[in-house]
């Protein structure tokens, strides 16, 4: 009797633009970065020009779900997708 195949699972495209604005936390947690950090910076506190560094937690389930959904192996591969090929490059 002829042994029966496997039906593949199909790989899922990661949306890059997403991938590049949103990182997962150690604890599983969604958070991404502020807006405005590229120019017209200028007249901004320095104070202000600080905050934009930090990683803000996303807020709201519907959005975490569109963001788990446009990159799905965000959580898999964290922020350095060349750590487990063993590439040094």
């Amino acid at each position: 009797m002829p042994k029966k195949r496997k039906q593949k699972k199909y790989k899922l495209k990661t949306h890059k633009a997403t991938a590049k604005r949103f990182r997962v936390t150690g604890s599983g947690k969604l958070v991404r970065t502020k807006g405005g950090k590229s120019h017209f910076r200028r007249r901004t506190s320095k104070r202000t020009k600080r905050l934009f560094t930090e990683m803000i937690p996303v807020k709201g389930s519907g959005m975490q779900k569109r963001i788990r959904r446009l990159a799905p192996y965000l959580s898999k591969y964290k922020a350095n997708p060349n750590a487990r090929s063993g590439k040094s490059g």
